[in-house]
């Protein structure tokens, strides 16, 4: 059994990911939505969070947890690896393919200020980011629309565009989703993008699709696939409203 564990229903963009590549598995996800957001909690009260999450999926059967969240990757992931005995996959800054995509030689990055100020981004920055300009910016309300369902309209456009407006002012042509909440504001990014910078084309990086191809990889490395005879099958717990994410679920994993 596959555990996934976010701060709230952000990691269900990571999940649909996974369902891709391994449609027959059987998972366990959990959202900390009484918890939520990560971003401007302490490294210390994260790693507390991650253990009990972590021991509740292991209670529950899991054999491998992925970590599907930025900031708590950052955070836990290096204690959880040594303090409990199942495999740990997390999700890393896409800065790599980022600098391989740009043509401007800008790279824009959008997260949560925990994700920002980690060591395991700034390594990953500073081995990647040579030869380009790499702008930041704290995706500021992000977490909170997309918790509450709202990732289209004026309002979610709006919040949107205050974060976006300084990378693409600095010319980023590239920018990388260093939050599992943000790739479902994908289209309203690109929709803003597209108005503040007619001519210009932007891709927006998801880390999503190659952490599932590398948790498909230690799988097999560890002899963890399934047979193909256990069949999909999907719990869902949460530490707050278990309704908010069965409502999450039914609109973001159509």
């Amino acid at each position: 059994m596959i555990g996934i564990f976010d701060s709230g229903v952000g990691g269900l963009s990571v999940f649909r990911e996974i369902r891709k590549v391994l449609p027959g598995e059987k998972y366990v996800y959990f959202s900390d939505n009484a918890h939520c957001p990560y971003g401007e909690k302490s490294r210390e009260y994260i790693i507390g969070r991650a253990r009990r999450i972590t021991e509740f999926l292991m209670e529950r059967g899991a054999d491998i947890i992925v970590v599907a969240c930025n900031t708590a990757t950052a955070a836990a992931i290096a204690t959880l690896r040594k303090e409990y005995d199942v495999p740990f996959i997390g999700m890393e800054p896409a800065v790599k393919p980022a600098v391989a995509a740009t043509r401007t030689g800008v790279v824009g990055v959008l997260a949560t200020a925990g994700t920002l100020k980690a060591e395991k981004y700034r390594d990953t920055r500073g081995k990647y980011g040579e030869g380009v300009q790499i702008v930041e910016h704290v995706g500021q309300g992000f977490v909170e629309l997309v918790e509450r369902g709202e990732t289209d309209g004026p309002e979610a456009e709006a919040t949107v565009r205050e974060s976006i407006a300084p990378l693409l002012t600095a010319g980023a042509d590239t920018i990388v989703l260093g939050c599992t909440h943000y790739p479902f504001l994908s289209p309203a990014i690109s929709k803003v993008a597209a108005e503040l910078t007619p001519g210009r084309s932007i891709t927006i990086i998801d880390p999503a699709p190659a952490v599932a191809r590398h948790l498909m990889e230690v799988m097999n490395d560890k002899g963890l696939l399934p047979d193909g005879s256990a069949g999909y099958s999907l719990e869902l717990h949460a530490s707050g409203s278990p309704t908010a994410l069965e409502t999450a679920c039914g609109r973001m994993l159509k």
